[in-house]
């Protein structure tokens, strides 16, 4: 658990959580999903001294579940957003050791970076003056959002006013971009790894058996189609509640202007994951229907060789079962020369055959 008091130029970080609000500015609760299970009953009592109300029993079961699809919810005092993030590394919470690391191993095929990509959930509850945060314990976007927002305090005041979130909503759009923008620093590595997979199966030396990665690598992009679809309907349902908001209260005009621009911005990001994906996805597809043509052009090219060497062949063999009749009277078997005008008539309409299907270009590489 971590306790962040941010205030309009400073942040202060605790590891228990303090007994009210700060007069300035707000708090952010970042917890592992485990941990956050463990304390639910202190969290409500904290939410309850601190905002006078509590989160409702099913959305604490959304903020726990480790398989709900991103969406966004709310209520009459807070918001709830539950975003799937898309990062490398397979791990979870050891549920019998909170906040240790329970390292999974996939027993999926495929490329490598398309096994170890997590899409575990990050939930968000977003109060006033409170912003909760629920993640995996090895969440790295976390990290690094956190090194950043400390880092942050060390630039001078007027920096830090523009560095540092003005409110909870504004902090969980950034964490949000964090996430997104993570997504986007792995598409050079599955590009390539994609690529790979179409040099592989248009190799036209190479033979192809590992179709169960194959499938397996299909099945995932598939997911990570739906995830970004969830992602982009999540978002797009935060943005339609964020227009209804008004700037009163804790929340001036200015700043609910600046939530809706970074909302957007958060939107055009994914809009590019989900366009990425896609490509990744169609690109997978095209280089297995290129596979199976390539491989059926083959065949026919096969096949029409070999055609063409047996209409080569059949009137020559047509040629040698006709001399080939025990008749008693057959003069042509007799003639002293007769072997060798065979053998000319037979090259003879072999070449011509030959010469005919290579002018049809049934030979034709």
């Amino acid at each position: 658990m971590q306790v962040f008091s941010i205030q309009a130029d400073q942040i202060c970080e605790t590891a228990v959580l303090p007994a009210a609000l700060p007069d300035q500015g707000f708090v952010w609760l970042s917890f592992s999903r485990r941990e956050f299970e463990i304390m639910q009953g202190q969290i409500q009592q904290t939410l309850h001294q601190w905002c006078g109300v509590q989160m409702d029993e099913l959305h604490l079961q959304d903020v726990l579940n480790n398989q709900l699809p991103s969406h966004y919810d709310f209520s009459g005092d807070y918001d709830v957003l539950v975003f799937r993030r898309l990062a490398q590394g397979r791990s979870e919470t050891d549920v019998s050791n909170p906040g240790e690391i329970l390292h999974l191993e996939s027993a999926q095929s495929g490329p490598t970076i398309l096994r170890q990509i997590d899409t575990s959930p990050v939930a968000f509850v977003v109060f006033d003056r409170v912003v909760i945060s629920v993640h995996p314990v090895d969440c790295a976007v976390h990290k690094a959002f956190v090194t950043k927002l400390m880092g942050s305090q060390h630039l001078s005041s007027a920096q830090a006013v523009h560095r540092l979130p003005a409110n909870p909503a504004d902090l969980m759009l950034r964490m949000v971009s964090s996430v997104v923008d993570g997504y986007l620093n792995l598409r050079r590595e599955l590009t390539r790894q994609l690529d790979h997979w179409q040099s592989e199966l248009l190799n036209p030396n190479g033979r192809f058996n590992d179709w169960s990665a194959l499938l397996n690598a299909r099945l995932t992009l598939h997911h990570l189609d739906e995830i970004c679809e969830d992602q982009r309907a999540a978002m797009s349902d935060w943005i339609e509640a964020l227009n209804g908001w008004s700037s009163d209260g804790f929340l001036k005009a200015e700043g609910l202007e600046r939530l809706k621009i970074r909302s957007r911005d958060v939107l055009e990001h994914i809009e590019r994951v989900v366009h990425h994906v896609g490509r990744l996805e169609q690109n997978a597809e095209t280089a297995v229907q290129m596979h199976f043509n390539a491989q059926g052009n083959r065949t026919n090219q096969v096949m029409r060789t070999l055609t063409v060497l047996t209409a080569i062949f059949l009137p020559l063999n047509l040629i040698t079962g006709f001399f080939g009749m025990n008749f008693e009277n057959f003069p042509a078997i007799h003639m002293e020369n007769g072997l060798l005008l065979t053998e000319r008539f037979m090259a003879f309409v072999a070449g011509a055959l030959a010469v005919l299907f290579w002018r049809k270009r049934y030979l034709a590489g």
